[in-house]
């Protein structure tokens, strides 16, 4: 699955008429034992898990990587990006995204599972030289 999910990204980076360059900081949560899986299923099966999972960045019961460590892996590669000068498009992951507004907006952990990023989205983020900021683009008419 993780191969498929890298696929994914450039299919969907070339359907952009963009050239991609893997960057691992940028890839998917491990999520160990369950990649792959539902949360519906994983919950039906270990629910006890789940929960310990949604609550705590630092655990990591499906024997992957913690949230809190992807927290820190996508903060990192943002905060060398910060003096950077002209733009940058990252095709990524879901998680990645939310781990990214989590690091804009200094927002708790628990914040992760209140993201909703639809298929296909643009989030746009920005640098000034010293700090990131969201910009909301979308308009109503």
């Amino acid at each position: 699955m993780p191969g498929q999910v890298r696929r994914y990204a450039r299919q969907t980076a070339a359907a952009l008429s963009l050239d991609p360059i893997v960057n691992p900081p940028l890839r998917d949560c491990d999520y160990g034992r369950w990649a792959g899986r539902t949360l519906t299923d994983v919950q039906a099966e270990e629910p006890a898990k789940i929960a310990l999972w949604l609550s705590d960045a630092k655990a990591a019961p499906h024997g992957g990587e913690a949230l809190s460590d992807l927290f820190q892996r996508v903060a990192a590669w943002m905060n060398e990006r910060i003096p950077e000068k002209g733009r940058t498009i990252a095709v990524t992951h879901v998680a990645v995204i939310r781990a990214a507004l989590l690091h804009v907006l200094q927002a708790p952990a628990s914040s992760f599972w209140r993201i909703d990023i639809e298929p296909l989205s643009v989030v746009k983020l920005r640098s000034d030289g010293t700090r990131w900021t969201l910009l909301v683009t979308e308009k109503l008419c």
